[in-house]
């Protein structure tokens, strides 16, 4: 995972730079105006892709005067389509209604923001705020997409029916999109494993069938790299294949895909 000056991954920073720009242009928003599109899915904090341009999406419902400035890109909203919410006194769109107005989007950053928006805080070893509420659901995505016509609808169709609540980073997203999308069988998502002494590992991605775990591994130092390489070493002597995947394996998906593929078919599993 990339970082920047500041410790936080290329998403976070991303966002927090978009938080920055909307607070400074929040000061002379007028009341008809809320943020939209890939900001508002930004400042909910969800992992959208890199776009070519630092413009702040911004709406207004029905016949209301576009917003006219430097660095906003003003769009025209469906009351029908969209509803509204306050995140830190900003004005933004709802989850549901932010993931189905981004069908310009590729389908598989469709999938990684509505895994953001749909994850579940489950009970689980050491999980972080469990019980925490998703922010929206596949139900609600489903019935924002069917509330009227959207832009690309075929492929918010796509992404709905790929999307998980048990995913907790872009890239696992990206990667478990890669393996299926090949044909392979859709492996678990975070999934805790015990050894004969009690907890052993929570891994990214497992197949425990066949005993295969996937790890995404962003960049790490000191203490987290040597606990990660224990716990790896641990589920290894539990009988387990662990593939590591980094972002350069992961800009190789044929190669990712294979080595995937040998693996479970190493342990048993035929296509």
């Amino acid at each position: 995972m990339r970082t920047d000056a500041s410790g936080l991954d290329e998403f976070e920073a991303r966002a927090e730079e978009v938080r920055t720009m909307a607070r400074a242009y929040a000061v002379r928003m007028r009341p008809v105006e809320f943020f939209s599109h890939v900001t508002a899915a930004q400042l909910w904090g969800a992992p959208t892709p890199r776009v070519v341009d630092s413009l702040l999406d911004v709406a207004v419902f029905g016949n209301d005067p576009l917003p006219r400035c430097r660095g906003i890109r003003g769009h025209r909203a469906d009351p029908r389509l969209t509803t509204t919410t306050l995140i830190d006194e900003l004005r933004v769109a709802s989850p549901a209604s932010v993931w189905a107005s981004l069908g310009v989007l590729a389908v598989e950053d469709l999938v990684v923001i509505g895994d953001y928006f749909c994850r579940e805080w489950r009970q689980g070893f050491l999980r972080p705020n469990v019980g925490r509420p998703p922010l929206t659901t596949r139900t609600k995505l489903a019935a924002a997409l069917d509330a009227g016509r959207r832009v690309g609808v075929a492929r918010l169709r796509t992404a709905l029916g790929m999307i998980r609540e048990d995913s907790w980073s872009p890239r696992e997203s990206l990667c478990r999109i890669l393996l299926t999308t090949a044909g392979l069988p859709e492996p678990m998502l975070n999934l805790d494993i015990d050894g004969p002494l009690g907890f052993l590992a929570c891994v990214d991605m497992a197949y425990p069938h066949y005993r295969v775990a996937i790890e995404y591994q962003g960049q790490m130092h000191g203490a987290r790299y040597a606990k990660d390489v224990e716990r790896i070493e641990a589920l290894r002597a539990a009988g387990w294949i662990v593939i590591q995947v980094t972002s350069a394996l992961l800009a190789r998906p044929s190669e990712l895909v294979d080595r995937v593929r040998q693996a479970l078919i190493s342990r048993g599993w035929r296509a």
